[in-house]
């Protein structure tokens, strides 16, 4: 997959970046993918936003950390198997790091880091990176009336509650049938969608606390979870607080907390959880555990996803699911801005973030930091 001599630079290269995204990628899984296509859309061009498009809605139908999902097969589209290693890798430890600290620091005093300033200016800052985002992609994504009907249809759809995995497969079926219609009634896309039911949750058999147990209920979260991050509160509350008592209600809401506070995937939660536990070594089998399926996911899909481009009904089913995900993105924009827009100051900051990026293209990542700064000192001087 790569040119002669080329792999180690390559390999630097996936290192670099997604240590950088590691460290700045506050905001969830949307905004996650705001700043992957910043950074290798636009910046780096490793890839076009069609093919960023397919793995996007590729990874989206996968069970796990879709953010995560994305960095691993992008590293291996980039740099092979080793990069494949090296970018879920260099994604990933920065927040486990920083996050074992945040538990350290929790077990420790009783108390978390105060992260309220930094989050002050940062939320607002990850909006305008999801909507700049949703642009760029819905300028591929939404070509045609087919693909404008399935994301409208999905936006509304999930706004009524539908669970994002089907919305994402609905789509993808339906843009299939228009295909082989040939233009065929649409009409019934939303009642299609809303009809499909959300993906069910298994639940976990009982087992006393230890290392093994901990890693076998990650192992289970990780290999299961589909939709949002924020599924896997629901894992741990049902599991480790009501079923095996291991943790409290309060200790879950402050693990929650310290996925808020620290940038990289959410399911960094389960690394601070792990340390509750198990102090560093529970968080080292916690971590491992959560993300190992995410590897051997994209493992396996990875080498087909090119073919799939290639095949007639493979990619009008890719051209519904990818039409549906930059709708999931739109609407997660909207449901987050509620939060993060909370006073004039933050509306101003989305808004100038927004306009610096499209008319100035000024990078996500200084986006992030100026807003974190800007947040920081805003607070200070109240």
């Amino acid at each position: 997959r790569m040119a002669e001599g080329g792999s180690t630079k390559r390999l630097l290269e996936v290192a670099g970046a997604f240590l950088k995204l590691g460290c700045i990628a506050f905001g969830g899984p949307a905004a996650h993918v705001g700043l992957m296509e910043e950074e290798f859309v636009r910046r780096r061009r490793w890839l076009s936003r069609e093919e960023f498009l397919d793995v996007l809605g590729a990874m989206n139908l996968l069970p796990g950390p879709n953010s995560t999902e994305m960095t691993i097969h992008l590293g291996w589209r980039r740099a092979g198997w080793p990069g494949f290693f090296v970018g879920g890798l260099a994604f990933i430890l920065p927040a486990a790091l920083i996050t074992s600290a945040v538990a350290w620091f929790y077990v420790r005093f009783g108390a978390l880091p105060q992260g309220r300033a930094l989050l002050y200016g940062v939320k607002p800052t990850i909006i305008a990176v999801i909507a700049l985002a949703v642009i760029r992609l819905a300028r591929s994504a939404l070509r045609g009336t087919r693909a404008a009907v399935l994301a409208v249809a999905a936006f509304a759809a999930c706004a009524c509650g539908l669970d994002p995995l089907a919305a994402l497969l609905a789509a993808g079926a339906l843009s299939l049938l228009w295909t082989r219609l040939r233009g065929g009634p649409a009409g019934a896309a939303s009642a299609a969608l809303a009809a499909l039911p959300a993906a069910p949750l298994s639940a976990a058999a009982a087992a006393p606390f230890g290392l093994g147990a901990l890693f076998l209920f990650f192992l289970k979260v990780g290999g299961l979870l589909y939709g949002s991050g924020y599924v896997l509160v629901a894992f741990i509350r049902g599991d480790l607080v009501q079923r095996w008592h291991w943790l409290t209600e309060a200790q879950l809401l402050d693990a929650v907390a310290a996925g808020q506070i620290t940038p990289g995937p959410l399911f960094s939660t389960a690394t601070f959880v792990g340390y509750l536990l198990g102090g560093a070594a529970g968080a080292a089998v916690a971590t491992a555990a959560i993300f190992v399926p995410a590897f051997a996911y994209v493992a396996a899909s990875a080498p087909i996803l090119p073919k799939l481009r290639r095949s007639p009904s493979a990619a009008a089913f890719l051209d519904g699911v990818n039409a549906a995900a930059v709708a999931l993105m739109a609407l997660v924009a909207a449901l987050l801005g509620r939060t993060a827009i909370v006073d004039p100051f933050t509306a101003l900051l989305a808004a100038a973030c927004l306009v610096a990026a499209l008319r100035f293209r000024v990078n996500a990542a200084w986006l992030v930091v100026g807003g974190a700064l800007l947040g920081l000192a805003v607070q200070a001087l109240r």
